[in-house]
């Protein structure tokens, strides 16, 4: 036997920390090591070129290769392999780029020792390696995408568009998502609705997408582009029949109504029913009724809504529905919510009146010109940036990317419709960085918007008057100001919606430090997750603008065409079987699966590795007592 260990400089990230020279020596005397070499970087074209040439020349049997993790390039050797004659399979990796130079940067010994261990342990399994049959399974052509929001919107029409059977999933009673609450865009001050509106209603029209509203995903089962899904629908109390164009929105539910609740949608600066159509650009435009809050479901003393419906529409009898179907790729685009500004108390959000959120203020200042408007914001309005984030108090250190931006846009909406308004923002830093967005934070101060740069320390309600009261210090002039606003409008952070925690469970995803979606590769694989199949799209990735939302969800959208391209996708044979002769169908093993890969055969009663299913994990093999569970390769 001959097996070849190649050592990877790594373009200095690992050489600089290991000392490779050291390592080389330290394996010369391995038994079955025909050769060492040592190139700085073994994933280019050259490197390949080495690691085929040497295989050839010296007719390796197994390969070793001392690099970056094998989430990365794994199959860029397993390809060198194959073009030198070997079997992909005969290949073992030892990480030294995350195991030993990144942790142990500090400690270049403990690196170099740590990185004999790991490659005198991949040498040792190279030993074992033996040629496995590759495994392909036949690709689908059907996409689930959850969320919908301008991210799972774009994604839907563009797969839809090359004729991929989409089915997008929304837990609202209407898609749009935040995109849909904002009056303008920054830095353009185009109308939201105007841009995402027509999106919404093509998402409804297209054939290839099947619309899933009010609907949450309660399971998911499956793996490596085969997914078994199981939603829940939960009904809104109106006949599905009713065609809402005959229907014509007479509102008589509405007015009969004696139940008014804040409106969510509105942010709760205006009320609703406990019937209601989410919004004016609602799609689905269908009437749902509030379970929580309708007299019918808690008291049984109202059915007024019912007794006035020209059409008979209202069912109170309508049970949540489960929905159970097959998918073969995901897109994640659950999006994101604002940051409790309750965890700032010395803002007094929740207490102090007159002080709102920048999402509150999107839905004030697309009334203000009502008369009266909804809510009247004074004469003296302060913005307050970074709010939860850039923040070690609240844990979040980053940087939202747009609360900046949208101050500016909210403040200069506000001055164009009432010039007489004094607005004062206080801030770190901004961070006007994309494109027109400086141009868009100058015109601002030309028109009086006033940029003060300090933190502020403590906000505080006049009990005469309930105007606040703001404490802040200029970090320019170094003075100390005090004064009092009508309305102090809190920039509140974003950061990963609470829904998409089932998801994450569901799909085994994992979070980055900043409590986001995880990608497989910040720049090799920005939208693609570990898990195969599975891409993320929108804020659920990281806090970004509407422009670079759909960007991201195109290209979501097209690394998902690229996977669905392919008429077999080669599953990795490594993977679990069942011997049947020990198999003694006790069942201890199926639950122990991440991704319930084994089931039992009921005509034999022994357990099945479903290799679709399987990633080769081998957290079974421990669980079996006849150990009737084993590992190819």
């Amino acid at each position: 036997m001959k097996i070849g260990v190649y050592l990877c400089e790594c373009g200095g990230n690992i050489s600089k920390v290991v000392d490779l020279p050291n390592v080389a020596e330290f394996v010369k005397p391995f038994d079955d090591v025909a050769i060492i070499r040592q190139h700085s970087n073994m994933c280019s074209g050259a490197g390949q070129k080495l690691i085929i040439e040497d295989v050839k020349e010296h007719k390796l049997d197994k390969v070793v290769i001392a690099a970056c993790s094998p989430q990365f390039h794994e199959k860029t050797f397993r390809g060198a392999l194959e073009k030198a004659g070997l079997s992909p399979y005969v290949l073992e990796i030892a990480n030294f780029r995350e195991h030993c130079s990144w942790p142990h940067r500090e400690n270049p010994e403990i690196a170099t020792l740590k990185a004999k261990d790991l490659v005198e342990s991949s040498v040792n399994k190279a030993r074992l390696d033996y040629a496995l049959d590759k495994k392909t399974i036949k690709m689908g052509n059907r996409v689930l995408v959850i969320g919908g929001g301008i991210a799972g919107i774009q994604a839907s029409l563009d797969l839809a568009a090359v004729g991929k059977e989409v089915t997008l999933i929304e837990k609202e009673p209407t898609i749009g998502g935040k995109m849909a609450m904002l009056s303008k865009t920054f830095p353009t001050e185009d109308c939201a609705a105007c841009i995402i509106s027509p999106k919404m209603a093509d998402v409804q029209d297209n054939e290839n997408i099947r619309l899933l509203t009010n609907t949450e995903i309660v399971n998911t089962a499956g793996h490596r582009l085969h997914f078994e899904i199981t939603a829940r629908r939960k009904p809104r109390y109106i006949k599905d029949s009713i065609d809402m164009d005959i229907c014509m929105g007479c509102e008589k539910c509405v007015q009969v109504c004696p139940v008014s609740v804040p409106n969510e949608w509105e942010q709760g600066i205006k009320s609703r029913k406990a019937i209601y159509i989410p919004a004016a650009l609602a799609i689905p435009y269908k009437y749902a009724i509030d379970k929580n809050s309708c007299l019918h479901f808690n008291d049984g003393s109202c059915n007024k809504c019912a007794e006035v419906c020209p059409q008979q529409a209202i069912d109170f009898n309508q049970e949540p529905e489960e929905i159970k179907f097959t998918v073969d790729n995901i897109i994640v685009a659950t999006g994101y919510d604002i940051i409790d500004p309750k965890e700032k108390p010395v803002f007094g959000y929740g207490k102090i009146q007159n002080v709102v959120t920048g999402l509150e203020m999107e839905r004030i200042v697309d009334h203000i010109t009502e008369t009266p408007p909804p809510r009247d914001v004074g004469k003296r309005v302060a913005f307050i940036q970074c709010v939860g984030s850039r923040d070690e108090q609240t844990g979040r250190e980053y940087c939202s990317r747009v609360c900046c931006m949208y101050a500016t846009k909210l403040a200069s909406l506000l001055k164009q419709v009432k010039p007489e308004k004094e607005i004062y923002i206080f801030y770190t830093d901004i961070r006007a960085y994309g494109k027109g967005f400086e141009e868009y934070y100058k015109k601002a101060q030309t028109m009086g918007i006033k940029y003060i740069r300090g933190k502020v320390a403590e906000l505080e309600e006049n009990p005469e008057n309930k105007k606040v009261i703001l404490r802040a210090e200029d970090t320019l002039s170094r003075q100390v100001i005090e004064s009092e606003f009508d309305l102090v409008v809190l920039s509140t952070g974003l950061q990963l919606s609470n829904s998409s925690e089932k998801i994450i469970n569901f799909l085994k995803l994992t979070k980055s430090s900043d409590g986001f979606l995880q990608e497989a590769h910040p720049k090799y694989k920005p939208v693609d997750t570990n898990i195969e199949g599975v891409f993320i799209a929108g804020t659920a990735q990281g806090p970004k603008d509407i422009p670079d939302t759909v960007a991201q969800a195109s290209a979501a959208a097209a690394r998902s065409m690229v996977s669905l391209a392919q008429k077999e996708f080669q599953v990795d044979p490594m993977l679990a079987y069942v011997h049947p002769d020990k198999c003694d169908g006790c069942g201890d093993c199926l639950n122990v699966c991440p991704k319930d890969a084994i089931v039992m055969n009921k005509e034999t009663g022994k357990a099945e590795v479903l290799e679709a299913l399987c990633i080769g994990c081998g957290a079974c093999l421990p669980s079996c007592s006849k150990e009737a569970l084993d590992f190819h390769g």
